[in-house]
């Protein structure tokens, strides 16, 4: 229940640690802890089993209707504050919070862990290094039921708050690994998936002439520097989303989205 004294100052010790949590992914690391911002995220990631260690709440910002929600659905959780406005706005990682904050234990998952179906449909990022892109790749993930979002060599902490946030909490809902170029290869041949890279070459084909129906992997690269040599070079098949333009490329969540999109409709 919402200890029955409000936390005021920026200065307690709990509200410090917040703050470090948000800035600092060595911190999350070191506590095996995350930040779930948002009424929303956090009814999905409780959903998902997701463990939450404790509740930050602004009663002036969340309202009784969100307070009585949350009483119900946490109320046994050992720890659960209450937080002034202004100290909330300041933990707060974006603007019109709506008054919840979450500390949780987030999910850590290898390649071996995954239970995969029969004709898997898995989505690849390499180097993926911004988590707003991380983010609504994963809600593509999620709309499209794909079994897997497996990162290659990240540059970004998986359950940074803004991927979080950025996600709405898909990261949460589909299964998420981060893994090697050498053991993402190597486990994908052992299991019959074909690797279909994403990339802008010479012999590159479009992406429409191709069945996905069977185990398929789409492997991205990042909008700066598309795939590394090695791992394109390794990828099964190269593919191209024709353009009719004069731009030569697309963001690399709506490229995502096209072809995982495509790969649903010829399963369907």
């Amino acid at each position: 229940m919402p200890a029955a004294d409000l936390i005021t100052s920026p200065q307690n010790p709990r509200i410090k640690n917040l703050l470090r949590l948000q800035q600092k992914p060595a911190e999350r690391r070191a506590q095996d802890l995350t930040i779930i911002e948002g009424h929303r995220e956090l009814t999905i990631a409780h959903q998902a089993g997701v463990a939450v260690q404790a509740l930050f709440v602004c009663p002036e910002l969340a309202g009784e209707t969100k307070m009585r929600e949350l009483e119900s659905r946490f109320g046994q959780l050992t720890e659960w504050f209450s937080v002034s406005r202004a100290v909330f706005e300041k933990v707060a990682y974006r603007e019109g919070s709506d008054g919840v904050l979450a500390l949780a234990r987030p999910p850590r998952r290898t390649l071996t862990d995954l239970e995969l179906p029969r004709n898997p449909l898995l989505l690849v990022l390499e180097a993926v290094e911004k988590p707003g892109n991380l983010g609504a790749i994963l809600r593509t993930a999620d709309a499209a039921q794909a079994d897997a979002v497996i990162i290659c060599d990240p540059r970004t902490d998986l359950y940074n708050p803004n991927a979080i946030r950025s996600s709405i909490g898909c990261i949460f809902t589909v299964p998420t690994v981060a893994t090697t170029r050498a053991e993402l290869l190597e486990w994908c041949a052992q299991r019959g998936i074909r690797t279909y890279a994403a990339a802008l070459t010479d012999h590159a084909r479009p992406y429409t002439e191709f069945d996905f129906r069977g185990p398929t992997a789409f492997v991205m690269g990042t909008e700066a520097d598309g795939l590394t040599p090695e791992l394109m070079h390794a990828c099964d098949q190269t593919i191209i989303i024709p353009m009719g333009g004069y731009i030569d490329s697309l963001n690399v969540s709506t490229a995502t989205a096209i072809l995982t999109f495509e790969a649903v409709r010829q399963r369907s």
